[in-house]
């Protein structure tokens, strides 16, 4: 009997299209998914993923994706983007399908900004999740959720390890995708000002917090900005080379799982 495994998808804007690059290799060389789960942008590759949709049809939907699908300027309150039209995008592409109705068992990750709370996400809508982890603070309006006030969960929680192993996963893979700040960023707007600060914060629990994975799998994306759309296909080739690399282990992990018991 072969263990379960989890996949955990972490945050990293743009640089989480990598996440389909790994996917890809999962699926060529196939290593089975028994659990996913995803923080902002590995949550929303995560989510379209465990709904059912063809990695094919994902690649060439992140090859033509702009910030104009997912972003809708609102009156500046709690954020400058609604998000709206990031919701509907969503719900379009899930079909309206609630985790309780996917076949591969999913979460998502976010955080009540007004507890400081890790909020694991698992039931209603798909969409809902997606949007709740994805609210990047002061960009995204926060995702009101049955009575929270929800942001991007990379917040406490950069690539969800446990909450893929709390659902039962034998072996936790984890991908990271935070970016790597090495040398000037150049700082354009507000939208840059608050993405860089976030990456200099994920870089520095990157080095002090371990993920609590199995195995790692690091895809070399660090120097892609945050912003960076127009990098899709470079992102997941990346995620792919870097997945392919790591096969032999993930097979070892694997084919040894259970031997130290």
């Amino acid at each position: 009997m072969r263990p379960t495994i989890g996949l955990a998808l972490g945050a990293g804007t743009a640089r989480g299209l990598a996440h389909l690059g790994v996917l890809k290799a999962f699926e060529e060389e196939s290593i089975p998914i028994d659990y996913i789960g995803g923080t902002s942008m590995g949550s929303i590759v995560g989510g379209f993923y465990a709904v059912g949709l063809e990695l094919n049809r994902l690649e060439s939907l992140a090859n033509h994706l702009t910030w104009d699908h997912l972003t809708d300027l609102t009156v500046p309150r709690k954020g400058f983007i609604s998000g709206k039209k990031a919701k509907e995008f969503f719900e379009l592409l899930t079909k309206q399908k609630k985790f309780e109705d996917l076949d591969t068992p999913f979460v998502t990750v976010a955080v009540d900004i007004e507890r400081g709370e890790e909020v694991v996400i698992d039931k209603g809508l798909v969409a809902d999740g997606m949007r709740a982890s994805m609210s990047i603070p002061g960009v995204y309006v926060p995702y009101e959720l049955e009575g929270r006030l929800l942001v991007d969960g990379a917040l406490l929680d950069r690539v969800p390890v446990k909450p893929v192993r709390d659902m039962g996963a034998d072996i936790v893979i984890g991908v990271e995708v935070s970016r790597k700040m090495d040398g000037r960023s150049e700082v354009n707007s507000i939208f840059d000002v608050i993405m860089h600060s976030i990456d200099i914060m994920q870089e520095e629990l990157a080095k002090n917090k371990s993920t609590g994975a199995d195995l790692l799998i690091i895809p070399q994306v660090g120097d892609i900005p945050s912003a960076g759309l127009d990098k899709a296909q470079i992102c997941i080739d990346k995620g792919y080379e870097a997945a392919k690399n790591d096969i032999p282990k993930i097979k070892e992990l694997i084919e040894g799982w259970g031997e130290d018991e």
